[in-house]
């Protein structure tokens, strides 16, 4: 290949510019200071949940890649990526212990003295990645452990037992959501959390969304607290981030600006991911001699996954964070929103 490609990437995913070093032009920018008129020379597009990769950013681009060194992929038009060609690359489970530690810390923060783990019943919604790790950390913990997921419930592959949501409203004292943001389907899980489900609690739960903002009703939440329908709220994603809700900051004990997922391992597990996906597309696309042992060996190394922990093992000051997000002025709030996220000091994922 005798081109030099031209790389244009998200300057907040860490550990890429020293892969990237001798690959091409490589240009790092803010996600939303990646634009049409930046992108129409790109070959390449490295990002993160800021950029919306659609039809407006890349209509006149020559981009033949889209990686998003994050979980999800609602940022990016999938069924445009797929009509240009555009190979698309994300990072499923990269930052599931990090989230799976944020939701055990959130609820160690409401135990009162003379409660434990154990005294608890969770109710998980949506056992992808992120819920799995719950699960079994908080049955470490002692902790009865309800789960919703009608997909796999159907595919009845897993052999684990589900029940529905009435039951998880009914049953559970923290209710904490990890789906993915689907507005069409058999199962949409936009405003899954809303008024008819959040009637239905009985012992006034905690509720935890640290999975995409829209999949909780941010009116629904509010009601439900003012009325006593819910004891407490732990909130990382927000509906209409960076402008979130006041109202609802004022009244979350947990809130924090997305960045549940923060751990420094999960954002090698991210980049790596990503890294891999693109060494196999410039292997196929451009012909180039490249595999992902290149890429990743510049990465530091990461350690298992711990089977259980302890509830010391948590080690996260989640007050922190809080206190962080609770004490910017409402005028700033969305840039400092931003700042927040943009340069969060990243934590250590517990160990066994």
């Amino acid at each position: 290949m005798d081109k030099t490609l031209t790389i244009v990437a998200d300057r907040n995913i860490p550990f890429l510019k020293e892969a990237l070093e001798g690959l091409g032009n490589a240009i790092y920018l803010p996600g939303d200071a990646i634009t049409p008129e930046v992108m129409r020379d790109a070959d390449i597009l490295l990002t993160r949940t800021r950029t919306k990769c659609n039809s407006n950013l890349l209509d006149e681009s020559k981009c033949s890649f889209v990686g998003t060194a994050t979980i999800g992929t609602d940022h990016i038009d999938l069924d445009y990526c797929s009509s240009r060609g555009i190979c698309v690359a994300n990072a499923p489970g990269c930052n599931a212990p990090a989230v799976a530690q944020y939701v055990l810390a959130a609820i160690g923060r409401t135990l009162r003295p003379d409660e434990t783990f154990a005294d608890k019943t969770l109710g998980i919604i949506g056992v992808g990645n992120v819920g799995s790790i719950l699960e079994r950390w908080a049955k470490g913990l002692g902790m009865t452990v309800l789960l919703n997921d009608p997909p796999r419930e159907e595919e009845g592959k897993d052999g684990k037992e589900y029940v529905g949501l009435d039951k998880i409203a009914r049953k559970c004292d923290v209710i904490t959501v990890h789906t993915p943001l689907t507005r069409t389907g058999k199962h949409p899980t936009y405003h899954l959390i809303n008024d008819s489900f959040l009637d239905k609690t009985e012992k006034r739960p905690m509720v935890i969304n640290a999975a995409r903002g829209p999949v909780t009703d941010t009116d629904a939440l509010k009601r439900a607290f003012n009325i006593g329908k819910i004891s407490a709220l732990a909130i990382d994603c927000w509906e209409g981030e960076p402008a979130i809700d006041t109202e609802l900051l004022e009244m979350a004990t947990v809130a924090t600006p997305h960045i549940a997922g923060y751990s420094e391992e999960g954002k090698i597990r991210a980049t790596s991911m990503v890294l891999d996906a693109l060494a196999r597309h410039l292997a196929r696309h451009y012909g180039m001699d490249i595999t992902p042992e290149k890429f990743t060996a510049t990465l530091p190394h990461t350690a298992p996954v711990p089977k259980t922990i302890t509830p010391e093992a948590i080690n996260y000051d989640i007050d922190a964070d809080t206190s962080s997000l609770k004490s910017i002025h409402t005028a700033s709030l969305p840039a400092t929103f931003e700042s927040l996220r943009n340069n969060y000091n990243l934590r250590p994922e517990p160990r066994g």
